[in-house]
């Protein structure tokens, strides 16, 4: 039996058609989104009463709206336009440049403090501001795509004008300058992509996706063709690029299930330099605990033969040397006795820093004890080491010139590890490269490190058993390459649980970190997917993607021939804005009024009948 539609619901049919083909008039969002933008607010208020007065009521329906063939902007406007995109997408790479650095700022903070003399956390100013710019622009952003949405002009403040410039200033000055300082961090960049492109690809195809329905509205309202291809043409080709890109993604955490190998082994950056203060007992102590398998330090040697632990050429940075000694503060470390040495505080500087905002999480007895802590030696070191069956690694910096221990210093240090601690040499990982063949005769249980990236043949032949690299040198095929020359290979420093993880899977063996406490406690990597998996995501984000691109197209395409199609009957224009469509609303009430005559038509034959 065929079926029909009643009447009734044909008038309905034509009214959900008309509700769908009617451009609707947002004019209190746009109003405030105009004032948010241009800071037009006297202006559209101005507007709006000389309309009322005008039209009268008929002028509260719509507001005045450019004409759909019309340009967006002027040129003044739209060179604005063009700088508000510059700024909002360079603004979004340095905060994510920067955001990925947070592995590094510690030594970013000690440099600016090297430099300026006192010390401040200038890596958090940076990122607060980075911030700041990136959340101002991307807001005048959504504000231009939402007044381009609702087919508006766009006229720019001049605040906001000189704020996208100082924006896009800062930006620019920000990223030459650290990657001319800081140019490991460039490595840092691309290493991050290992880990969060796939969700970058996920969140930029989503972006784009959202971003054809303004383009899809304005392609199709031009007139001008030849301006409607040359947007859609940038809009597909950036689409397509982005379809393609995992294509040429590469990392390290996609594998196949069962591959990835044991977590890298922890070894403490100068102890747990987070939980006390660097190179002295209390942090090496709290490096034990938070489940460290080895301990790295900085060794010198003081001008009477004691070899003791500091990282840096002075010791204004880490001791009071400018209130005991204000004369020699900044005096080489190693030109200071031991005596002298002893009678300097390590500690306080700790407190009254707070290089890494954690001393607020230590207790009053902790912080009293930190607040204590003298210079460490080397004996001492290797004594908690010995006790706590840790591996030890040090950097052996070489006296200045003059130094009674300047071609010596190799020597003295052996003659601590042998006579005078009780650590087997097994646990040494031996990393000065100076006389290594001469060390390696006179105690072939050290186990020689290099700190340079060799090959395996040469590595076996200066009898080296490990590699301790910067993390930027993480790459898949070495660990394995030294792993088949029986060569394990540690990474410095690594803090930030995405670097771990990404040394995880690269097949890394250990790792130096400031973090012990946190890494410890990661059992899985961030990312881990196998290949199968993210390529089901990768295929399913694009197709579902371009899916909802093609149906916001066609529905576009429909209602704006629609509309053309009315405005070519009974639809008028008012001030360049398509009215509601009288004609079809019109068939509705005739339907409609149809149905109720024939119903009480209806009515009154049956009463007669009774």
């Amino acid at each position: 039996m065929a079926s029909s539609f009643s009447p009734l619901q044909v008038g309905r049919l034509q009214g959900l058609r008309a509700q769908l083909l009617r451009r609707y008039e947002h004019r209190t969002l746009v109003s405030c989104l105009s004032g948010l933008y241009g800071c037009r607010w006297t202006r559209e208020r101005r507007e709006r009463r000389e309309r009322r007065e005008r039209r009268g009521r008929r002028g509260r329906r719509e507001r005045s709206r450019k004409q759909p063939e019309d340009c967006c902007c002027n040129k003044l406007e739209g060179v604005c336009f063009a700088l508000l995109v510059a700024a909002f997408c360079l603004t979004l790479v340095f905060l994510y440049f920067w955001g990925q650095a947070k592995n590094d700022y510690n030594d970013f903070d000690w440099f600016t403090f090297s430099t300026l003399g006192f010390w401040f956390p200038w890596s958090l100013v940076l990122l607060v501001v980075a911030a700041a710019f990136f959340t101002y622009v991307t807001v005048l952003m959504l504000l231009a795509v939402c007044l381009l949405s609702e087919g508006q002009k766009l006229y720019l403040h001049w605040s906001h004008k000189i704020g996208i410039v100082v924006s896009l200033t800062f930006s620019i000055v920000a990223t030459a300058v650290l990657s001319d300082l800081w140019s490991k961090e460039l490595t840092t960049l691309l290493l991050s992509f290992q880990v969060t492109a796939p969700f970058l690809h996920v969140g930029g195809v989503f972006l784009l996706t959202a971003l054809s329905w303004p383009v899809a509205l304005h392609f199709f309202r031009m007139t001008s063709r030849v301006r409607g291809g040359l947007i859609l043409g940038f809009y597909l080709s950036f689409l397509s690029v982005l379809y393609l890109v995992p294509l040429g993604l590469y990392s390290p955490c996609i594998k196949e299930v069962g591959t990835l190998g044991p977590p890298p082994a922890l070894i403490g950056h100068r102890g747990a330099p987070m939980l006390a203060p660097e190179n002295t007992l209390m942090s090496f102590e709290k490096a034990v605990e938070t489940g460290s398998e080895g301990l790295e330090t900085d060794v010198t040697i003081s001008v009477d033969g004691v070899p003791f632990l500091m990282h840096d050429q002075t010791l204004r940075r880490t001791t009071n040397v400018q209130h005991v000694f204000p004369n020699r503060t900044n005096m080489a470390a190693s030109l200071f006795s031991w005596s002298e040495l002893q009678s300097l505080n390590a500690g306080a500087w700790f407190l009254s820093s707070d290089p890494f905002s954690t001393a607020g999480s230590l207790s009053a007895e902790e912080r009293l004890r930190a607040a204590q802590q003298p210079v460490c030696s080397l004996q001492a070191f290797l004594q908690l080491a010995a006790q706590t069956e840790q591996l030890v690694i040090f950097d052996l910096y070489r006296p200045p010139r003059g130094h009674p221990f300047r071609d010596t210093w190799i020597q003295r240090t052996l003659e601590v590890i042998h006579n005078e601690s009780s650590i087997n040499s097994s646990q040494v990982l031996w990393l000065p490269s100076d006389l290594r063949s001469l060390v390696h005769l006179s105690d072939p249980s050290l186990q020689q490190t290099s700190g340079s990236r060799l090959p395996p043949e040469d590595l076996q032949r200066n009898n080296i058993l490990r590699l301790n690299l910067h993390y930027s040198d993480m790459s898949t095929q070495s660990p394995s390459a030294y792993s088949a020359g029986n060569v394990s290979t540690n990474l410095y420093v690594v803090t930030q649980p995405w670097l771990f993880s990404l040394a995880w899977c690269s097949g890394v063996q250990s790792v130096t970190t400031n973090n012990p406490q946190l890494l410890s406690s990661i059992t899985a990597p961030l990312f881990l997917m196998s290949p199968e998996e993210y390529n089901l995501m990768w295929i399913l984000t694009d197709l579902l993607s371009l899916l909802l691109i093609i149906l916001f197209f066609i529905f576009h395409w429909w209602r704006e021939r629609g509309l053309a199609f009315c405005s070519g009957s009974k639809v008028s224009l008012d001030n360049g804005t398509y009215s509601k469509f009288k004609t079809e609303m019109s068939d509705i009430w005739s339907v409609s009024s149809i149905n109720s005559q024939a119903e009480r038509t209806s009515n009154l034959a049956t009463v007669t009948q009774h």
